[in-house]
């Protein structure tokens, strides 16, 4: 397991490299000057533009800003802002509201999505499943943003039952509603894929052997159905935490939610790349972890998975 486990931390060096290179060559090669772009309509004077530009860096070659900006990363350093504030503060301020919110998310999606799964999976062909199914579809089919708004005008405009926008985004009572909507989408694909696992293990040999050597019947959908029916599950739902924090963006838009998303949509309109490049890297970093942690929970779930 150690020396999986180096390995993975070995591979994901140069994959984080290549992704962080990528995504900063696409922002600082984006037409026009972020610089002049801080002056609005105003005419920018060109020594203080060009002041400006070498004190962010900007003046060097893209691969000399890119490595500036990757040994400042070693030392904690995310750069700064256009505005003159370190990045590392924008990201605190803004970290924990999303973390907050994604959590909140990821729990509603595996609590209600595997439970509703393990359900219709055992209920095959049943109304319950036909409804479920039905209802899931219908989420799958519509966008997460159009979601977002019906919510926030049935619940918060028509029935007054919450306000339409979020008041203080570190409430975790106020980011029920803002998780739900993030979680629409994916509690569904949780919620199918874990029926067709259920479905398929349901005839698998292993379920039959364990009925025949007596095993109650807790035990045998417990232990033996259920987690063997978790393995792609988990699958998804790793790699789908980092989606839920990228994807972010569209919720927070709508409930006001003054987190990752929201920050990141605002320094892509007003071209603040050293803040779009930090919170970017960071989501890949969350994005690496947690595929490594879903590796670690294929041994947890199936015993024959052994790594050497």
């Amino acid at each position: 397991m150690g020396r999986f486990v180096a390995r993975r931390l070995l591979q994901m060096i140069p994959v984080f490299i290549g992704t962080t290179l990528l995504i900063f060559l696409m922002v600082y090669s984006l037409p026009g000057d972020p610089i002049k772009a801080l002056f609005g309509s105003k005419a920018a004077d060109p020594a203080t533009v060009a002041r400006l530009r070498h004190q962010y860096g900007l003046d060097k070659p893209l691969l000399t800003q890119y490595w500036d900006y990757l040994t400042g990363l070693f030392k904690g350093d995310f750069g700064q802002s256009f505005t003159g504030r370190p990045v590392a503060d924008l990201m605190a301020d803004a970290f924990p509201v999303t973390i907050r919110l994604a959590l909140l998310s990821f729990a509603i999606e595996v609590v209600l999505g595997v439970s509703l799964g393990m359900l219709t999976g055992l209920k095959r062909g049943k109304l319950v499943d036909q409804l479920v199914l039905v209802l899931t579809l219908i989420v799958v089919s519509i966008p997460v943003f159009v979601i977002g708004f019906l919510t926030q005008f049935t619940l918060g405009m028509k029935w007054k039952l919450i306000t339409p926008t979020v008041q203080d985004s570190m409430d975790i009572g106020q980011l029920f509603v803002p998780a739900m909507v993030l979680a629409a989408l994916s509690l569904a694909y949780v919620t199918r894929l874990t029926r067709t696992t259920v479905v398929e293990n349901l005839r698998a040999d292993f379920m039959r052997t364990a009925v025949a050597k007596g095993l109650p019947r807790r035990r045998v959908l417990g232990v033996h159905l259920m987690r063997n029916s978790l393995i792609p599950v988990v699958t998804f739902l790793g790699t789908d935490l980092g989606m839920l924090m990228g994807g972010a963006i569209v919720t927070e838009g709508i409930f006001n939610v003054q987190g990752v998303g929201n920050t990141l949509f605002k320094s892509i309109q007003t071209s603040e790349g050293p803040t779009v490049v930090g919170i970017v890297t960071v989501l890949v970093l969350v994005y690496l972890v947690s595929s490594l942690v879903v590796d670690l929970l294929y041994a947890v779930l199936d015993p024959r998975i052994r790594y050497a």
